[in-house]
């Protein structure tokens, strides 16, 4: 069993435990994460939804992310991931929501903003959101991804915990 496929099945049993509905928003992993949850049989009970919002339009048009943020901040930040998790949330019928957005490679990085750059943004009902980054190092747009995916299942197993 993946690492992955093992956090996910916990988050599933946690948020059934606790009657907590869950969705995703998702740049670089693409629905990854959602797709990781939705492999668990029973999943329904507790997933929402899951957005997948790759382009800077989606972002804006589906999470309410402002151009302002994007335009100040870039699409890759603290306050784009923070706003993408506020977004799911407010958008959603979840009491708990990840996002996800970064540069998975293998081009796209910058000095300030390299490849593997990953930020995540964590929202629950009743609680400030969470963001936080992780820099994987240009170790191929598969493993950031896959680290990505596993990073938003820990996320979301610390909020249930």
């Amino acid at each position: 069993m993946s690492p992955a496929h093992s956090h996910a099945l916990k988050v599933i049993e946690r948020a059934k435990a606790r009657g907590v509905m869950i969705a995703t928003a998702e740049s670089c992993t693409g629905g990854l994460i959602a797709g990781e949850l939705t492999g668990i049989a029973g999943s329904s009970a507790v997933v929402d939804r899951g957005f997948v919002t790759y382009s800077n339009d989606a972002k804006m048009e589906m999470l309410g992310v402002s151009a302002d943020t994007i335009e100040t901040h870039g699409a890759v930040s603290a306050q784009t991931a923070h706003a993408m998790a506020e977004g799911a949330l407010a958008r959603s019928r979840a009491d708990l929501t990840v996002s996800v957005t970064g540069i998975a490679g293998p081009g796209g990085g910058s000095a300030d903003k390299p490849v593997g750059l990953v930020w995540f943004g964590c929202a629950q009902t009743g609680t400030p959101t969470l963001t936080l980054s992780r820099r994987y190092g240009d170790v191929g747009r598969d493993r950031v991804r896959a680290l990505t995916v596993e990073e938003a299942l820990k996320l979301l197993l610390n909020r249930l915990s």
